[in-house]
C-alpha cells in the first residue's frame, strides 16, 4: 500500500453491505464496513470494522479485541492478509475514526449518543477497474462522499461542508481518487489469488413447499428455496401450464454457511388443492427446479 495523506489513509480498506456480486460475467467487488458509536452499550465495542470480498465477509476488527481477524473460509487461507500487520493498522484507523465522529458531532454541537457509519470499495470486471463507491452516514442520514470524476468529497449535508474543507485542504482529493481507481483494485486483485474458489461456487438450492389457512377462508402456500449460491434467483408459481402471479417474496440475509435464503408467497382459498407448482432457476441448476403442491400437505 502506498503512503496516503495522513487522515485518509488511515481510512481506506476498512470502510462498506457492499457491491453487486456476478461472477458469472467475472465481476468482483472488495468493500468495507466501518461503524463508531460515541456511546456504545456495555460490552460493546465503539468501533467496528468488516471486509467483505462480494457478499462474503472476510475479515473483522473491533475496538475491544483490537486484533483484525479472518472470517469464514478464510479462516483456513494462509498468506492472503498479514494479520499482525492488519490489526494495527486498523488500530491506527479506529483513532482516526473516532475523532472523525468527535468532529462530527462538535460541528451539530451534540455530545449525545451519535453513530458514524462509512462505506468504502471497488470493482473490477473482466480485471479492469470498473467502479468505486466512498461514502459515510451520520445517525443513518447521508453526510458525504467522494466523487471520483469531478473528483471530489460531496456534502450531502450542510454540517458535511466543514468536512469537506478539511479533508481537502490535507490534500485527499487526488489521493483518494489514486487509491479507489488504482491501488483498490491492484488490492481486490491480490486477494483473489486466494479467493476465488469461495467466490466462483455454485451451491444448488434445496427447495420445499409450506401451507397454512388462515381463519379457515385462506391458505397461504409458501415456497422456501435454500442453501443456495450466488445469491441471484428466480422463484415463481404456475398452476397447470399457467404462471400465476403473486406479489409477496423475500429473501434472508447471507447465512454463517454463506448460502441464501428465498422464498415466494402465493394466496389461494382455503378448498381450493391446486395443485400448484413452484419453479425455481438458479446458475447452478441445468433446468429449474419444480416443487409440487397437491392439496394433501
Amino acid at each position: 500500500m502506498s503512503t496516503m495523506v495522513p487522515f485518509l489513509l488511515s481510512l481506506l480498506l476498512v470502510v462498506g453491505p457492499a457491491v453487486s456480486q456476478d461472477t458469472q460475467n467475472n465481476a468482483y467487488s472488495l468493500s468495507f464496513h466501518y461503524t463508531g458509536v460515541s456511546r456504545p452499550e456495555a460490552g460493546m465495542p465503539s468501533f467496528q470494522a468488516t471486509g467483505f470480498l462480494n457478499d462474503q465477509a472476510f475479515l473483522h476488527y473491533d475496538s475491544k479485541s483490537k486484533t483484525a481477524e479472518p472470517l469464514g473460509p478464510w479462516k483456513q487461507v494462509d498468506g492472503m492478509v498479514n494479520w499482525e500487520e492488519e490489526s494495527q493498522l486498523q488500530q491506527d484507523r479506529q483513532d482516526i475514526f473516532m475523532q472523525t465522529l468527535r468532529d462530527v458531532m462538535g460541528y451539530h454541537r451534540d455530545r449525545g449518543n451519535h453513530t458514524f457509519k462509512g462505506t468504502f470499495g471497488c470493482e473490477i470486471r473482466n480485471d479492469s477497474y470498473c467502479r468505486s463507491f466512498w461514502k459515510y452516514a451520520y445517525d443513518g442520514e447521508d453526510y458525504i462522499e467522494f466523487n471520483t470524476e469531478i473528483p471530489a468529497w460531496i456534502p450531502l449535508q450542510p454540517k458535511a461542508l466543514n468536512t469537506k474543507v478539511k479533508w481537502e485542504t490535507e490534500g485527499s482529493v487526488q489521493e483518494s481518487k489514486k487509491y479507489l481507481e488504482m491501488e483498490c483494485p491492484h488490492l481486490l486483485r491480490s486477494y483473489l489469488q486466494f479467493s476465488r474458489p469461495f467466490l466462483d461456487r455454485q451451491d444448488p438450492p434445496s427447495a420445499s413447499i409450506t401451507s397454512h389457512v388462515t381463519l379457515g377462508l385462506s391458505r397461504t402456500l409458501k415456497c422456501v428455496a435454500s442453501n443456495f449460491y450466488p445469491q441471484p434467483i428466480n422463484l415463481y408459481w404456475t398452476q397447470g401450464a399457467n404462471v400465476v402471479e403473486t406479489k409477496l417474496w423475500g429473501d434472508d440475509p447471507i447465512s454463517e454457511n454463506g448460502t441464501y435464503q428465498s422464498w415466494e408467497l402465493l394466496r389461494t382459498f382455503s378448498l381450493d388443492k391446486g395443485p400448484y407448482s413452484c419453479h425455481v432457476q438458479h446458475s447452478s441448476l441445468a433446468q429449474p427446479l419444480i416443487v409440487t403442491w397437491d392439496g394433501t400437505q
